[in-house]
């Protein structure tokens, strides 16, 4: 079996990696091995918090929903269970949405939520 050498294949490699790393500090943009390892972290990273980001979200919401619950005298455990037995289907991002923008129309969903 012959030697195979990857002279233009591999400088290739290199510089697309290089050029993903491009702006990170020290030798993690200049050598490709530190290069390839930054990389492949950052890569890691990238997917782990992807995840991450929804649960932050959801959390975001549900607070902004309690703050805005608490100001018209309901907990939060309290509005959802209410919200769901008076058959109210807004999700948490937009129920958060209107306790930022529309405290009236909140207030309203409470109102119905307290009633059932």
């Amino acid at each position: 079996m012959s030697r195979v050498k990857s002279g233009p294949t591999g400088n290739r490699r290199h510089k697309k990696i290089l050029k993903i790393t491009k702006g990170q500090f020290g030798t993690r943009s200049k050598l490709f091995r530190r290069a390839n390892e930054a990389m492949l972290k950052s890569l890691w990273y990238a997917t782990r918090d992807r995840r991450v980001r929804k649960r932050d979200l959801r959390r975001l919401w549900i607070t902004r929903i309690n703050a805005g619950a608490r100001l018209n005298g309901i907990s939060y455990s309290k509005l959802i269970f209410g919200m769901r037995e008076a058959n109210i289907l807004i999700n948490r991002k937009m129920l958060a949405d209107l306790a930022v923008r529309d405290p009236q129309a909140f207030a309203a969903v409470i109102a119905k939520a307290k009633e059932a």
